[in-house]
């Protein structure tokens, strides 16, 4: 039998950083109740919140974990860089403001340039050595990439001195596992962290799927995050409806036995099954 799992399970970061695995996403949740959505999350039990300042709510999220009465170093933030500066001063310049608008003690634990399709590979390496020095500065407890298929992981190599990075958040459900870039991130110790772990409810109705949930008398979506811990990755599922909020959390009275991840599994489309971004080509 599998140790039981618990929402404070973690997973090794950075070599030394012990994160939440579970995450709460808030991509395209509205200022206007991204705040609340976080406050439901972390009462819950969650304790990472995955933001970014192409999301416009970095200050939204900073408020709430200011409001939780949690510590601080109680909850796992993570944002990211989209749109470089013309220089990396001026790259460096944002990421600070993105640390100011979250109020977050002056650090974020996990800061991640967005995607490799802002500029080219000069200006990928440029932004990396911006994190490179948030993270020797300590205003980054951890940096990674989001969106880096291998090409793109190997390109930073030459001229890093971080590498590999910490972190790699890519787009990974059922229906698009990856595989090759999984792999290589596995290889080099690079967490993976899932986003639209639900396929953003877009394949509600598959039915291997639902004869899964059906078996543990749980919902889909709960089965598609559970099976995203199981395969040891971090699962970053997003709402602004209290309710899922709640089950999407409530994923840990049951387990995913060797059949019912292997009826998962099977469902990979490769590339077919982007609702963003395929890696693997």
């Amino acid at each position: 039998m599998a140790q039981k799992r618990s929402i404070n399970d973690t997973i090794l970061v950075a070599a030394s950083l012990q994160a939440p695995q579970l995450g709460f996403g808030v991509y395209k949740s509205p200022s206007s109740v991204c705040e609340a959505s976080c406050q439901t999350a972390l009462s819950t039990g969650y304790r990472r919140i995955d933001t970014a300042q192409f999301y416009d709510n970095e200050k939204e999220v900073g408020a709430a974990v200011r409001k939780s009465g949690l510590d601080r170093d109680a909850v796992w933030i993570t944002t990211k860089i989209l749109v470089p500066g013309a220089t990396a001063e001026e790259s460096y310049g944002r990421c600070l403001e993105s640390i100011e608008r979250l109020g977050a003690g002056g650090y974020v634990d996990e800061f991640l340039i967005h995607s490799p399709g802002v500029g080219g590979v000069e200006k990928r390496r440029e932004t990396w050595k911006v994190l490179e020095r948030l993270f020797k500065e300590g205003k980054a407890r951890s940096i990674g990439v989001s969106n880096f298929g291998v090409k793109h992981l190997e390109e930073l190599r030459d001229e890093a001195v971080v590498w590999p990075p910490h972190v790699n958040q890519i787009e990974l459900h059922p229906w698009l596992q990856q595989r090759k870039t999984v792999a290589f991130c596995e290889k080099h110790g690079i967490v993976i962290e899932a986003y639209c772990p639900i396929a953003r409810n877009s394949r509600a109705d598959d039915k291997a799927v639902a004869s899964v949930a059906a078996k543990h008398n749980v919902t889909p979506n709960q089965v598609l995050v559970r099976w995203s811990l199981q395969r040891g990755w971090v699962p970053l599922p997003k709402s602004d409806t209290p309710e899922r909020i709640k089950a999407n959390a409530d994923v840990y009275g049951f387990e995913l036995d060797e059949g019912d991840m292997a009826v998962v599994d099977g469902l990979d489309e490769g590339s077919a099954g982007a609702l963003v971004m395929a890696l693997d080509g």
